[in-house]
């Protein structure tokens, strides 16, 4: 028998009692999980007792002497695993069969998945967080639930989108289902497509968080974002117009500059044709940039030091460059500007009642128009690899979207 979706039903607290059945797994008390496959409905039948008011359900996870039901399973998934570490070419594909979903967790039927760089340093075992081998990397991913405990007031069909934290082959994006935390999951508005929802938490998050939290962005300063053509860039772009901010953004091509004045930027400089200190200072009549968004590091964040204004701030939100620059204290000191740091996932653990607060407002702005994704490239879950090589060679703009 096939069945589309997994779903809870409820029997009756006398029946199940008095034919001493326990709940599955994951589900509230005295409900039958229908999953999503049998292969074997007569061997079921065999199993549960005639008088079951759900009698042709598919199927009760457990009877009460503790013997599972063998032949009633969740069909092997699609999924690309890192069995050792390595560049985009070391990702197998391979067909997994899903462990029993954990106690509090919740599983997505994945629609699409986001490539980020941070998808890239885990592969190569170069990220601050290295998950144990072997994993599914893959950190965003947007979908439909399939399973989910009572507590999570999440239900079966609901259109979500959810961070993930690669623990074992179930946790990671690149693949035909996921498992997430209630907590890590935020509902989809209603408009929002699958592709959106995939390429949204991380970037905007990251920009809420970099922009107004640590440097305090106000209206009617200067914002400079370097690499604004990339997914971190390109939504600290829109953050900064939304904020009422003068945006200056910086790319490495003119393709490049010229996305990030789709984007919204009020100017864009091309740092490979221009010294971006320079027209920096030019623009701002000599001030400089009050905040400096820098997701690149090395040779990129020295000169920024050059066009910070007083009382400016950088913050620092990655090294995509392949250098960490050291910063100068005499320097910071005697022009007096801050350089705090970013670490967005911290606040998840340290502080996670931020987060909600910052979801809403970001929806809001998707809502209202102000933010949207700006997607570059979508390519199906076969062609992970090569997604993936676009991202760590630098070869793609905004975001890279796998669908599934």
């Amino acid at each position: 028998m096939r069945v589309s979706t997994r779903f809870e039903t409820r029997i009756p607290q006398s029946y199940a009692e008095k034919n001493r059945l326990v709940p599955a797994q994951g589900f509230e008390p005295w409900t039958i999980g229908l999953k999503d496959r049998c292969s074997n409905q007569a061997e079921l039948r065999r199993q549960i007792p005639a008088d079951c008011p759900n009698f042709d359900a598919c199927a009760i996870a457990r009877l009460s002497c503790g013997r599972p039901i063998q032949r009633c399973s969740l069909p092997r998934v699609k999924a690309w695993v890192v069995r050792e570490l390595g560049g985009p070419e070391s990702l197998r594909l391979e067909e997994v069969e899903p462990s029993e979903l954990a106690a509090g967790m919740v599983r997505i039927k994945v629609r699409a998945a986001a490539i980020n760089f941070p998808d890239v340093l885990m592969v190569a075992g170069l990220y601050q967080e290295k998950p144990q081998l072997p994993f599914i990397p893959g950190v965003e991913v947007s979908g439909e639930v399939i399973g989910a405990p009572a507590a999570s007031g999440l239900n079966p069909g609901d259109r979500v989108m959810a961070m993930l934290d690669h623990g074992g082959l179930t946790r990671g994006g690149f693949a035909e289902i996921a498992d997430a935390a209630p907590s890590s999951i935020t509902r989809m508005p209603d408009k929002m497509t699958f592709e959106d929802a995939a390429g949204f938490t991380l970037i905007y998050q990251t920009g809420w968080f970099g922009l107004h939290r640590r440097a305090h962005l106000e209206a009617g300063e200067t914002l400079l974002v370097h690499a604004g053509a990339g997914g971190v860039g390109s939504a600290a772009i829109q953050l900064g117009k939304a904020a009422g901010a003068t945006v200056i953004a910086t790319a490495g091509s003119d393709a490049k500059v010229k996305v990030c004045l789709e984007l919204g930027a009020d100017h864009a400089l091309n740092y490979k044709t221009q010294d971006f200190v320079e027209e920096v200072k030019r623009i701002t009549g000599g001030r400089g940039a009050d905040v400096v968004y820098d997701p690149v590091g090395g040779d990129v964040y020295d000169r920024s030091t050059k066009c910070i204004a007083f009382e400016g701030r950088i913050v620092v939100v990655g090294f995509t460059s392949g250098r960490i620059p050291q910063a100068a204290t005499n320097h910071v000191l005697i022009k007096n500007y801050s350089v705090v740091g970013l670490h967005w996932g911290l606040y998840t653990r340290r502080a996670p009642e931020l987060i909600p607060p910052a979801t809403r407002a970001l929806l809001d702005l998707y809502e209202a128009g102000q933010i949207k994704p700006y997607i570059s490239t979508r390519l199906s879950l076969s062609q992970a690899p090569r997604a993936l090589a676009m991202v760590a060679e630098g070869k793609s703009t905004g975001k890279v979207i796998l669908t599934v």
